[in-house]
């Protein structure tokens, strides 16, 4: 909780006060220790730092560290390997290939993963005690503070959710920590199944959507932060990991409500221009339902907030590897594209999509240019492509900054994920999809499809998803069967959708065996 990236935080930067405010709840300690006599809670001007706190947690290192973010996207056939040297991490390389054995199980990695999701839950259960402090000193009289107190507990419990969501997806039946910030819990709480976790999320994704801003992320008062229609984006998710592939079940129903809400509300739209929603122009557009939000401040050099945080890994770690000749498009090379999404999308003549996910090296001595102007030049692993929603053009970057990345925005919840999710649940339930499916083809030029189907919506999902970081693809064929079919033998049904819970953590409670 110490550490501070340099990030436009969603209200923390309005003020020095509250600037002031979140240090000290940034800095307090893990285990609950309440600080009455250093915090004014009557004070409802700080009401909001808590809140700030736990989205300063999920950007830095909880919801971004390089080695979840490897562990995420490597089980996805989007991705080829781990490194551009795949002896670099041979772990990496057994959970690509569903070896969950003992030593995926002690993996040093693995147990960041899981300690990143529940270090954020932890956060967020920190704020909520400090919030029911706030809430305790707040005339009963006074329903619009009552309300706005009610409104940050929404944001707070959302990112929770969030962090459960994905540490379910990853490692399946675990804990629900939902009842107190004190890190021992996780030494003696039991696991609950992964349809349980999911459950647990619809139901509060209800509280956050009823007590939440009814307008978009960036209408927000503070810009960015989550809104009503975050938190029924989100049910969607969970329910549809519920139906799975069950056409009859009432969680699509769920599933159809929250995304038609979101979809007549008609405050959201796709950023026109699917190359640049990936870069600065595209930040907190109106497709944005949640990202996280990362600036430089417009300045040459210097970290803003506080000296030595390495704030830009998340770009760099999918950065062009090799000698880039003094470029500051450069990086680690980790987890690149995969030749099978460059011949899926190749083969459904998806261009928009294909330029602005998949980028090249050069060759040799001679380099690739990106559709930016930018020279990418050969690496010494013979890898051919990188990531190239997590690219930064060179004519975005703030003059003098070498920190790839640094001023750009990473993109979590979208409103493209709302219309495909919506037209996934009218065509289970018998319905047409075809309008929320058309709008998505239609922003990136691909014809419009009469009488759409199931197939050609999970498709659609993978071409519009390609290669973005949180296990959409994986998830996808998880949750319809379908990832025996694509992954073969190595892919064990009941076996390998999830990894295994980390040594560590066994070893701490033994109700994780």
């Amino acid at each position: 909780m110490k550490k501070y990236n340099q990030m436009l935080l969603a209200g923390c930067l309005s003020t020095a006060l509250l600037l002031s405010g979140c240090e000290k709840f940034l800095d307090k300690p893990l285990e609950n220790q309440q600080r009455s006599e250093e915090i004014n809670y009557g004070n409802v001007q700080l009401m909001y730092a808590p809140v700030s706190g736990v989205y300063r947690a999920a950007s830095d290192d909880n919801l971004v560290h390089w080695v979840d973010l490897s562990i995420r996207a490597i089980r996805d056939d989007d991705y080829q390997q781990a490194a551009p040297n795949p002896n670099d991490n041979p772990e990496l390389m057994a959970i690509k290939n569903f070896q969950n054995d003992v030593t995926i199980q002690s993996y040093w990695g693995l147990n960041q993963s899981w300690i990143s999701y529940y270090s954020l839950a932890i956060s967020a259960n920190n704020a909520l005690l400090e919030l029911e402090q706030f809430a305790e000193r707040i005339d009963p009289a006074n329903t619009e503070l009552q309300g706005l107190n009610r409104q940050y507990q929404a944001e707070v419990r959302f990112l929770r959710a969030y962090a459960h969501l994905m540490v379910s997806r990853l490692f399946g039946d675990v804990p629900i920590l939902s009842d107190s910030g004190d890190i021992a819990r996780l030494t003696t709480i039991g696991k609950s199944t992964r349809a349980e976790v999911r459950q647990w999320i619809v139901e509060e994704m209800d509280f956050c959507a009823a007590n939440l801003e009814n307008k978009r992320p960036n209408q927000s008062i503070h810009i960015g932060a989550v809104t009503r229609y975050s938190a029924l984006l989100l049910k969607a998710k969970a329910a549809a990991d519920l139906a799975g592939n069950d056409n009859g079940s009432a969680q699509w129903d769920v599933v159809l409500d929250a995304t038609n809400e979101i979809i007549n509300s008609n405050m959201f739209s796709l950023y026109a221009d699917f190359y640049e929603l990936w870069k600065v122009p595209g930040k907190l557009s109106n497709e944005s339902l949640f990202e996280l939000q990362y600036s430089d401040f417009g300045l040459p050099t210097g970290d803003i907030v506080r000296p030595g945080v390495d704030w830009g890994t998340f770009f760099r770690w999918q950065g062009p590897s090799g000698d880039q000749r003094g470029s500051a498009i450069s990086g680690a090379g980790w987890i690149p594209p995969s030749q099978n999404i460059v011949d899926f999308l190749t083969a459904r003549g998806d261009e928009t999509r294909l330029k602005t996910t998949i980028l090249s090296y050069g060759v040799g001595d001679q380099p690739a240019v990106t559709p930016s102007g930018d020279r990418i030049y050969a690496n010494s692993f013979g890898i051919k492509y990188f990531n190239g929603k997590a690219y930064l053009p060179a004519s975005q970057m703030t003059e003098g900054r070498l920190e790839y990345g640094a001023n750009n925005n990473v993109r979590i919840l979208r409103y493209a994920d709302v219309l495909l999710l919506n037209a996934e649940a009218k065509v289970r339930k018998g319905q047409n999809g075809d309008e929320p499916f058309r709008l998505i083809r239609e922003r990136v030029n691909m014809p419009a499809i009469t009488g759409v189907t199931l197939d050609q919506i999970l498709d659609e999902r993978r071409a519009e998803f390609a290669c973005e970081w949180w296990g959409e693809r994986f998830n996808d064929l998880v949750r319809t069967g379908r990832a025996a079919q694509v992954f073969g033998s190595r892919f064990v049904p009941g076996v390998s959708e999830s990894v295994p819970i980390p040594q560590t953590q066994i070893d701490a409670n033994p109700n994780f065996r």
